[in-house]
């Protein structure tokens, strides 16, 4: 069964980013938007967990948030605006927010 995993809070304040790496499937994506964006950070032990995540799980991170923070990002990630994050909801069997 494939779950949209979403992320919001900063991966230096919590483990919820750790913890959700550790039982992402094959099918399954990752959505940061809020302060999760900051996982993005260049040189970061969270940037470079999500760049070695393997190429079938999607990443994706809301545009407006990384764009507010000037974060860049890797070139696998797909920005997404609000509509396409509903979008991506439909699309997965489940929608997992981490809190």
């Amino acid at each position: 069964m494939a779950t949209l995993h979403v992320l919001s809070h900063s991966p230096f304040t919590d483990s919820s980013l750790s913890s959700c790496l550790r039982i992402l499937g094959c099918q399954d994506a990752l959505l940061l938007c809020g302060d999760a964006v900051y996982a993005l950070q260049d040189g970061s032990a969270q940037r470079q967990a999500l760049e070695l995540m393997p190429e079938a799980i999607a990443l994706y991170a809301l545009d407006e948030d990384v764009q507010a923070r000037g974060l860049a990002y890797p070139a696998r990630l797909v920005l997404v605006d609000y509509p396409a994050f509903v979008v991506l909801s439909c699309q997965y069997d489940k929608v997992n927010t981490w809190l």
